[in-house]
């Protein structure tokens, strides 16, 4: 009988309490785990012998028990607007893209937000977005949605020591919740004292709107922002470019985020990318302001952003800015997303996981 090769656990994708019970079993004090965790993730290491404190014996026992997975940077592109954008090899050649965002002129001393993928591709087939022309691949695991931030902290601190991460947002390639399992532990790990420390209400999951997983997303009350990515104000318009409607529409989505709202006493973000011609006629606005008309929601309003495969335009800002004034007229709280990184394809709907 051929024995089958054990696949050792990626250190990235293990909480605290996991990585404990596997060095108490391998004959470790329960101390060095906590030693171990902070310095894979306050530190980043890419190496057992990058832990100054821990023994040559320990170390051993590391590499016999776990493995560390550093993604293999592919390319990095800066915006005009110094955001970055990383594409990424993972292990098994599929390539997958990070954006970090600046929310001033200097990345390095200011507020940094860093969107991470999910998915290799995604399966929910959205026509105006890029990773949705891709199709899909695979989930990735909790160490891999981390090692996008580790990465990336990594390299920014070589050029300044002092960069941090302080937002995160599930927004890039994939859909969240059909990860939900891999989403939830990775955001417990960013969260851990022991870890990154990022506070849990500057953690942002995005979907296109799947009712079930919003319902058990609601029962672990977390409170993260869950922004629903909406993008049509009727169902026969959000059917034509989100095929997701067709399962869950409307009238199933809009009440399952009430259903949120009640259970975590959190606001919701709905996204709403405006496409020129399409969805941001004055009637539109009417039927959106109809459609969110008593939620406790924030509503962003985005440009669409083209890509190689896309066939809409965006509206001109004076368009964008009628349409959010009768939104807001309505009593609806309305913020125009700034457009960041559109130059290097690293906008909103432009992720495509390729070299350019």
């Amino acid at each position: 009988m051929v024995k089958t090769k054990e696949i050792k656990p990626d250190i990235r994708g293990l909480q605290l309490d996991e990585l404990k019970a596997l060095l108490v079993e391998a004959g470790e004090k329960p101390f060095r785990a906590t030693q171990i965790f902070r310095w894979v993730h306050e530190s980043a290491v890419q190496d057992w012998h990058e832990m100054k404190n821990i023994g040559e014996q320990t170390r051993h026992i590391l590499n016999n028990i776990v493995k560390i997975e550093p993604l293999k940077i592919r390319q990095e592109r800066i915006s005009k607007d110094g955001t970055r954008k990383y594409l990424w090899e993972l292990n098994d050649a599929n390539l997958i893209e990070t954006v970090l965002l600046s929310h001033s002129g200097d990345i390095t001393r200011n507020r940094n937000t860093l969107c991470l993928s999910t998915q290799v591709g995604c399966a929910m087939a959205c026509n105006f977005c890029a990773t949705g022309t891709m199709g899909f691949s695979r989930n990735l695991g909790a160490g891999e949605i981390l090692s996008q931030a580790l990465d990336i902290l990594r390299i920014r601190q070589k050029e300044d020591p002092g960069f941090k991460i302080h937002n995160l947002v599930y927004m890039g390639m994939g859909e969240p919740l059909l990860n939900l399992s891999a989403v939830l532990k990775s955001i417990r790990i960013f969260n851990s004292n022991e870890g990154q420390k990022i506070g849990i209400r500057r953690i942002t999951v995005s979907t296109c709107g799947l009712v079930p997983q919003i319902d058990i997303l609601a029962e672990e009350k977390l409170d993260i922002v869950l922004a629903i990515s909406l993008h049509a104000p009727n169902n026969e318009m959000r059917d034509m470019i989100m095929p997701v409607n067709k399962q869950y529409p409307l009238e199933k989505l809009i009440p399952a985020c009430q259903r949120y709202i009640e259970k975590t006493n959190r606001r919701i973000t709905f996204e709403y990318a405006l496409i020129k011609g399409m969805n941001d006629k004055e009637e539109h606005a009417q039927q959106l302001a109809s459609l969110l008309q008593g939620l406790h929601a924030n509503l962003n309003l985005i440009p669409i952003n083209s890509h190689p495969n896309s066939k809409y335009k965006r509206p001109e800002l004076v368009s964008v800015k009628y349409f959010s004034g009768l939104l807001k007229k309505k009593g609806l709280n309305v913020v125009i997303r700034e457009e960041k990184g559109s130059d290097i394809e690293a906008a909103c709907g432009q992720l495509a996981g390729k070299e350019r």
